[in-house]
């Protein structure tokens, strides 16, 4: 971290490299080495997403943190290895999942008397599109921030704002925000502001600002050798580029980040190369990009962009079969596990300890089990259960077994490139 720092990327990211093996094989024998090595986690961790944009190093470091964290009982160091492991879903595309851990990580927060992690919050409600819900939580996240002096929570706020906007297709904002972001930026999230502010100034015809932005998210990104890094450089510069240029581009993006397993950006560049060839009359071409950009969208229940996608398909003329909605009642992915461990019959204290949450934040979820449910007691879970509409599914016809969702998510059709 030092050598980034002071040295640069070149040198500061050759060090990082070389210790990510220690970081994720080390061997800690006492419970001190094991603290030691969860106090260093947040740092090296920021530094593989923002420096070297390395979802596999984030995976495999904010894994081990949170086992870490369980296995000493460390119940301050659990809930910040959550958020981050939270994160890592979301990139896969694995809302669901991200949900669960992060619930699981305000519980914690909760009970011991800490205050809850707001950036993975923001940063899921700005990928599902959730407006209303993101627009109260950045609202109390700023002030907070302008109070405190948190310059680097300022420029999270201006790329959750860009994700957000921008799925909205509510460009204008979206520009605004991730300038924002940039200028504000601490430490880590510049990166990131980078390819929305590309994204939303090329939507507003302000390319100067455009290229401003991607020579910078060029420079940034110079050393980092991954497939997240490289997909964004090639898509930023595809939304700058015409004719084969930008189409090869697209390509050279979808390809690098599946290979960088960033499920999310898969999908949105598959809707952003679809929106180029309906622009370039070609209808056919985009219906193919559009379809596995919604698919995946309305999967991951990434609700503004499946809706921008969904309106492009129709543009091509394509017939769009009506979104099932979830209904109100379902479980929140928090309040699935814990029903089903009550439903087990495990008590509220065994729920908690496996948990990590007190047993009265336990029957806090359960109450509210029971009034989605439509039930009054803790006997009527098992038949309630098998009844209620599972968390983040959807009718599929025949699809057969569910598969892997990091796994679906990164599935996606070959891209076919025009004759």
């Amino acid at each position: 971290m030092a050598a980034l720092l002071a040295d640069g990327h070149d040198t500061g990211l050759t060090a990082l490299r070389g210790a990510l093996e220690l970081l994720a094989n080390e061997e800690l024998p006492t419970r001190e080495a094991t603290m030691r090595w969860l106090l260093l986690a947040p740092v090296a961790l920021e530094a593989f997403i923002h420096y070297a944009w390395d979802l596999h190093a984030w995976d495999i470091l904010a894994t081990r943190a949170v086992r870490l964290a369980r296995d000493v009982g460390a119940l301050g160091a659990l809930p910040p290895a959550l958020i981050y492991a939270g994160g890592v879903h979301i990139h896969y595309g694995d809302f669901a999942e991200a949900a669960r851990m992060i619930d699981e990580a305000d519980a914690i927060a909760a009970a011991t008397g800490h205050a809850p992690h707001k950036y993975a919050t923001l940063v899921l409600a700005a990928w599902r599109g959730d407006a209303d819900v993101a627009a109260g939580i950045i609202a109390d996240a700023r002030a907070s921030a302008v109070e405190r002096g948190e310059v680097s929570l300022l420029g999270a706020m201006g790329y959750i704002q860009g994700v957000l906007f921008n799925g909205l297709a509510r460009y204008e904002e979206a520009l605004v925000a991730a300038r924002s972001g940039i200028e504000h930026d601490g430490f880590n999230f510049t990166g990131l502001s980078l390819v929305e502010h590309v994204e939303a100034a090329t939507r507003c015809g302000k390319l100067d600002q455009a290229r401003a932005s991607l020579a910078r998210l060029v420079e940034l990104t110079r050393a980092a050798d991954s497939g997240w890094a490289r997909g964004a450089c090639a898509r930023s510069r595809a939304l700058l580029a015409e004719g084969d240029e930008a189409d090869s581009l697209y390509r050279t993006a979808i390809e690098e980040f599946g290979r960088g397993r960033v499920a999310v950006e898969v999908a949105r560049t598959h809707l952003l190369y679809g929106e180029w060839l309906r622009r370039s009359r070609r209808p056919s071409l985009a219906r193919e990009q559009l379809r596995a950009a919604y698919e995946m969208f309305d999967r991951m229940r990434a609700n503004a962009f499946a809706e921008r996608t969904r309106r492009e398909l129709i543009a091509t003329g394509e017939h769009v079969r009506a979104r099932v909605t979830r209904p109100a009642a379902d479980l929140t992915p928090q309040e699935s596990q814990i029903a089903t461990l009550a439903a087990d019959g495990m008590t509220n204290a065994k729920i908690g300890a496996e948990l990590f949450i007190s047993p009265h934040t336990v029957e806090w979820h359960l109450r509210k089990v029971y009034t989605k449910l439509g039930i009054n007691s803790r006997r009527a879970l098992p038949d309630a259960l098998v009844t209620a509409p599972a968390v983040d599914t959807k009718e599929r016809g025949s699809e057969g077994t569910r598969q892997n969702r990091h796994e679906r998510s990164l599935r996606s059709p070959r891209t076919t490139r025009p004759r």
